[in-house]
């Protein structure tokens, strides 16, 4: 037998389906609201593949930095652009950033996520600003400011007040939202904008226009004033305050590589306290290309995830159309077979019924051939009826008498679609598929629909239990005669002892929400095909239900208890 295992964070709200859920499940928390609106990185955990790619990031900035750590001091020629093409690409980063994060807000409005896009806001502007100021950027002694401080004062606020953006979102990223997505989310969106435009323009004017403010240089960029120093040393402190934050209380992908950018920016400040400042220097152009690195990488995985989002979004719709399509093609079918095959005997009826009528109605009536004509309309009611009959049973025993579906591959694709739920949950998913198992007499489609029902109703069941407790296993066998065995296995509460006799019953359900029709149409739907499922276990430790399908070609015979 060949196992598979993989661990995903994962939620989602299930389909109806009578299971057992305590009443934990169903308060609300942040967390539930979260779950309303799960498809933004702010709510999706990070999963053991993306914690390895940061912690590879990491490792390579590093080992980047401690490469670069012996030739800091070295001086390089004075490249005048460097500053303008890199702190506007940084800036252009930034604010796109900040536009994704706001797309972000307006789908799941948390105050979190606008503080962050207002970090990011922060930070684009001050690096232009820098650059506007910086000498020999845009002019001889920069467009704005008094030559070599003003640029070091922008920098101060650019590094203060983004640390301190993410400190705001890191303390209120489990605060609910206090907008609903729209237009109330739009306002906010607007007059937090306004509001930090108008921050950033009167913080500008105090380091630019104010002349008492200390110096950090004095005649030469190369020498920097003490305070130069302690304001560098400030500035790490500062921001490895919120990365420790974030470390303690991280949960989802966008807390992962926020820190991965706080800890971009930490040889900016190295390399300032430890080799000084000078400009110009091999540590002072690889900082800011440090900086530039760190202010690209939200983008980047914010792009990833959504294109990601997109093509599950696309293949979640490609397939709702082609179920659609299937469905109107089967009831056109129906009906049309319906319509041909009532239409003779209606019209006999119809026939007989006026004609009927018509004796009755001279005078005196004709009542010799009144009996044959009723005898003819019982006939074609019964006819009419067994033509009923025999196309209700077409429709819901033989449409897919031929169809052969591989349990296993059904049960892969069900977990991918899940996959998202999932990962939102923290559960951990083990596959145990025995391979080369015969293909079971039952559609596809159908199949999947049993899964994702029984998957989802699991996922509901161990939504109160701890992440760590929480495992789904799938598991297949054959019996070696006539019949596939396909397990789902969750590690919740169980059902109750009197609940479980009554678990298949239509509109029986002990969820607050659920409607009872979940486990009762799979049941048919598996009966249907001569297959059964059934509730092989539950009680604390969890419930067992399985699938017992005939392989392709053959019916069971017996009853399957």
């Amino acid at each position: 037998m060949r196992q598979n295992q993989f661990i995903g964070l994962i939620g989602s709200a299930a389909e109806a389906g009578p299971r057992a859920v305590p009443e934990a499940a169903a308060r609300p928390s942040v967390q539930t609201e979260e779950q309303d609106f799960p498809l933004i990185i702010a709510n999706l955990p990070a999963t053991g593949g993306q914690k390895a790619i940061a912690v590879g990031v990491a490792i390579l900035l590093a080992v980047a930095a401690a490469m670069i750590a012996p030739f800091a001091s070295i001086q390089l020629g004075r490249v005048d652009a460097f500053i303008p093409v890199l702190q506007t690409s940084l800036s252009v980063a930034d604010f796109i950033t900040a536009t994704l994060l706001f797309a972000q807000y307006s789908i799941q409005p948390q105050r979190a996520l606008l503080a962050l896009a207002c970090g990011y806001m922060f930070s684009g502007s001050f690096a232009f600003l820098q650059t506007l100021a910086f000498p020999g950027g845009y002019a001889p002694a920069g467009l704005i400011g008094d030559g070599p401080n003003s640029p070091a004062w922008i920098y101060v606020l650019w590094h203060t007040t983004f640390p301190a953006a993410i400190l705001v979102y890191a303390f209120t990223k489990d605060v609910p939202g206090a907008a609903r997505p729209g237009r109330p989310a739009m306002t906010n969106i607007a007059i937090t904008i306004a509001c930090v435009f108008a921050m950033i323009a009167g913080l500008t004017w105090v380091v630019t226009k104010t002349e008492y403010l200390p110096s950090f240089y004095t005649t030469d960029v190369r020498f920097q004033t003490p305070l130069g120093n302690q304001v560098n040393v400030a500035l790490l402190l500062w921001g490895s305050t919120a990365l420790a934050v974030l470390l303690f209380r991280r949960r989802t992908i966008l807390d992962l590589w926020l820190m991965l950018t706080l800890l971009a920016y930490s040889p900016n400040f190295l390399v300032a306290i430890i080799g000084s400042s000078v400009r110009f220097s091999v540590g002072w152009y690889a900082a800011r290309c440090f900086v530039l690195v760190g202010s690209c990488m939200l983008l980047t995985v914010l792009l990833i995830e959504t294109m990601v989002l997109y093509s599950r979004l696309a293949s979640a719709i490609t397939l709702q159309r082609r179920e659609r399509i299937n469905r109107f093609l089967t009831v056109e079918a129906v009906t049309g077979a319906i319509a041909h095959e009532l239409r003779t005997p209606l019209g006999a009826i119809a026939l007989n019924a006026d004609t009927a009528l018509s004796q009755l109605r001279w005078n005196p009536p004709e009542l010799e051939d009144l009996k044959d004509i009723l005898v003819d309309i019982e006939a074609d009611s019964h006819r009419a009826a067994a033509m009923i009959s025999s196309i209700r049973e077409m429709t819901t025993k033989t449409v897919n008498r031929g169809a052969l579906t591989s349990a296993e591959d059904v049960g892969q694709f069900a977990l991918r679609l899940l996959k998202h739920d999932l990962q939102v949950n923290e559960i951990s998913v083990t596959t145990e598929f025995q391979g080369n198992l015969p293909e079971v007499q039952l559609d596809g489609m159908e199949l999947q629909q049993v899964l994702l029902n029984l998957v989802k109703n699991a996922i509901d069941a161990m939504r109160s239990s701890r992440p760590e407790a929480r495992r789904l296993r799938l598991k297949t066998s054959f019996d070696g005669q006539a019949t596939v065995l396909m397990s789902v296995q969750d590690s919740g509460h169980g059902i109750s002892a009197e609940d479980q006799e009554r678990i298949f019953d239509p509109f029986f359900t002990t969820k607050p929400d659920g409607m009872g029709l979940g486990l009762a149409i799979s049941s048919n739907l598996v009966a249907n095909h001569g297959g059964k499922l059934r509730l092989v276990k539950s009680d604390s430790d969890g419930s067992i239900f399985e699938l017992a399908l005939p392989v392709g070609g053959q019916r069971s015979t017996t009853s399957m208890s």
